[in-house]
């Protein structure tokens, strides 16, 4: 038997027989410009929103999965952008003033939250790995203490460390801190700082005063 296919209101549609159709044949195209806007709209960190793809695209792209608990690829798939065009910002897990950093340790995220209780900036991140390390003559581990604290002290510039360079680190728990890092995978690799990428780490310093609150938490 021979099937006639013509197309209804862009669904392919066989005359005789019935074809199976997936959510991401429905999926609207978004162009590089839509995506970018799009992503900002929502708080995710793009340093300039232009169209051109760069790193500060991909990792937006990456904290949207992270905190959408999609795939992390850096990647829109189909039902990612579609997705993307019906998400909502975050909301902040302690969304009472001041102007605090909330780290989020399960989806590896940074959230900037104004004095209103808003989220006003997203980052992607990577925390303590939970690996035995060596350093300082002895074996460690690679934790990002969960709790309440405040930023205790702060490096105006590339500080040299025994474990790698730390960029504009703000020190929140003793020796870790939030600092800029070149690396920052889509999973917990760090000895135990919140590593940031380098587009936003002189912002983020700023952002971030002596004093400033920073929640450090499993998500819920």
């Amino acid at each position: 038997m021979r099937y006639k296919l013509i197309h209804l209101f862009g669904v392919v549609v066989i005359m005789g027989a019935f074809l199976a159709i997936t959510p991401a044949v429905f999926a609207q195209k978004m162009s590089k410009l839509e995506v970018e806007q799009r992503l900002s709209d929502l708080g995710y960190w793009i340093t300039k929103v232009d169209g051109k793809s760069d790193d500060s695209t991909r990792q937006a792209i990456l904290a949207f999965q992270k905190v959408e608990r999609r795939k992390r690829t850096g990647v829109l798939s189909a039902a990612d952008m579609t997705l993307l065009q019906s998400a909502s910002r975050p909301v902040a897990k302690y969304p009472a003033g001041p102007a605090h950093v909330e780290v989020d340790i399960d989806r590896q995220v940074l959230f900037y939250v104004g004095d209103d209780g808003a989220v006003k900036h997203i980052l992607a991140v990577s925390t303590g790995s939970e690996k035995k390390y060596f350093d300082d003559n002895q074996w460690q581990v690679a934790h990002t203490t969960r709790g309440n604290f405040k930023v205790q002290w702060k490096y105006n510039g590339v500080r040299k460390a025994s474990l790698g360079d730390l960029y504009y680190p703000s020190y929140f728990n003793g020796g870790i801190a939030v600092h800029g890092s070149p690396s920052i995978p889509a999973f917990p690799a760090s000895h135990g700082c919140v590593r940031i990428p380098m587009f936003a780490d002189k912002a983020v310093y700023k952002m971030m005063p002596v004093g400033t609150p920073v929640y450090v938490y499993d998500h819920s």
